[in-house]
């Protein structure tokens, strides 16, 4: 349980300041302490003076469509946190027409503002102009009296998030609403500070621009050059798997989901290029979920941060401090190592079947069992990012999903897995597919670092004008 610091007792004037508000959150510690500092420095401006507006849309029926020429791509308050915005879900655009509010525009500050995870914060990159959003997500507009990125770097401190999230109320559901952040101090740090604050941000977020475009760029460059780019515009909903026939079954499945006519044409067209399959690239290599194991808490200085299947694919992935030692030695990931979701449902907006990459800072963390971990073998003829290129597309997606075996939790058939197609290009292009996707790497990598050191500045700055 938190407490207020008995030093410093709860004054009529708190009452006051959170609209006479009688639940204690407000008046917790970290808060508390939050604003102590920032009374002590020399000059604050409130967020509501600094802001256009702090706003979310009213609550609107969605929609949705599967059509890229009828819909807008839409974010959810767990989306908005996406490393990749490739394959979101969309919203008829027709409904997005109706509303002014939805659209989101670069430079904002999104927060949270509903369920256990209200008062986080990420910053509105360039991908999402236009976007719809939410409205389980507040939108933070600056003024022309505040750096964007300033803004947004001392709102995800922490002492912008202790603030924020003194403001949630409500008991099943948490809540945020904007006029509870209206009063919150902003430090205001001199020009110099504050646009260099800002640089770094900006820089950031080209970094994760070029990161995003890299990507996409690699696996719609992988498809032209195996002559499957047809495939880039395909519609997996524009026709159902109404009713079929199979033979020559044997006793490897009966299940129906395995023999999809759709999913078939797809491992038919992969099939009539030059193609390897996923067993023989993995031959003395790895494929294989991981080994199930305890979790035994640890703290930061002393664990690894465990990885789940949902917040791998946060563009800052998040997780709990584990043991290393009590747990098993494949959470630790070799370099360019795959990981692909290997546990989950079907549902269109699962991760269930979504590969991630591994290198760079990623290797410093530890991931759960329920990721397929896969290793290129010594004798292969492609690399992992290669790999990596194909498995993030939506045609391996449909193939991996086709693949399912189990009840209400999926996980994949293995012998009908290992001869997954991967189609193959020239040396000169492989190389060049993979260098796109270490070239991506690197930038994600190198947009971290600098929102690491915008942070730092950040908070020395507060901490040496408070003394």
């Amino acid at each position: 349980m938190k407490l207020i610091d008995p030093a410093n007792p709860v004054r009529a004037t708190w009452f006051e300041d959170q609209g006479w508000r009688l639940d204690a959150k407000p008046y917790v510690s970290e808060t508390y302490s939050a604003r102590m500092t920032m009374k002590r420095l020399p000059h604050t401006e409130t967020l509501g003076d600094l802001t256009e507006r702090i706003f979310r849309p009213g609550i609107f029926k969605r929609h949705w469509t599967n059509s890229e020429e009828y819909g807008v791509p839409f974010l959810s308050s767990a989306d908005i946190f996406e490393a990749d915005l490739s394959s979101l879900p969309m919203i008829t655009k027709k409904l997005f027409d109706r509303d002014p509010s939805l659209p989101l525009q670069p430079g904002w500050t999104l927060i949270t503002c509903s369920g256990m995870t209200a008062g986080r914060v990420t910053y509105a990159r360039k991908e999402m102009t236009g976007y719809a959003c939410t409205q389980d997500v507040l939108r933070v507009v600056p003024t022309e009296g505040i750096l964007a990125g300033y803004l947004y770097t001392f709102l995800a401190s922490r002492y912008g998030t202790a603030m924020i999230r003194g403001g949630v109320y409500g008991t099943s559901i948490k809540h945020i609403e904007p006029p509870h952040l209206a009063n919150i101090p902003v430090p205001r740090l001199g020009k110099e500070i504050e646009g260099k604050i800002n640089s770094l941000i900006t820089e950031a977020m080209e970094k994760r621009s070029r990161y995003q475009e890299g990507i996409v760029c690699s696996t719609a460059t992988l498809l032209r050059c195996t002559e499957l780019s047809y495939l880039l515009d395909e519609n997996w909903h524009a026709v159902r798997d109404t009713g079929f026939t199979v033979s020559g079954l044997n006793s490897a499945s009966l299940r129906a989901l395995n023999f999809s006519p759709r999913a078939q044409s797809l491992i038919n067209d992969v099939k009539s290029t030059d193609y390897i399959t996923l067993g023989e690239v993995c031959e003395n290599g790895t494929l294989r979920t991981g080994a199930r194991f305890k979790r035994i808490e640890s703290d930061s200085n002393s664990g690894v941060r465990l990885i789940g299947q949902r917040q791998v694919f946060w563009m800052r992935p998040e997780g709990r401090w584990i043991n290393q030692k009590q747990a098993p030695a494949d959470i630790i990931q070799k370099d360019e190592t795959v990981l692909v979701a290997a546990h989950g449902t079907l549902g269109e907006n699962e991760v269930y079947a979504k590969a991630v990459f591994i290198t760079g800072r990623s290797l410093s963390s530890a991931y759960s069992q329920d990721f397929l971990r896969i290793n290129p073998g010594p004798s292969s003829p492609i690399t992992g990012p290669y790999l990596f290129a194909f498995l993030r597309s939506n045609i391996a997606f449909r193939i991996l999903r086709s693949m399912s075996v189990g009840g209400k939790q999926q996980e994949y058939h293995p012998a009908l897995l290992r001869d997954l197609p991967i189609p193959l290009c020239g040396k000169k292009d492989q190389d060049r597919i993979t260098e796109m996707v270490r070239r991506a790497y690197r930038c994600r990598d190198e947009a971290d670092a600098l929102e690491d050191e915008a942070m730092a500045l950040l908070e020395t700055a507060i901490r040496e004008a408070a003394v």
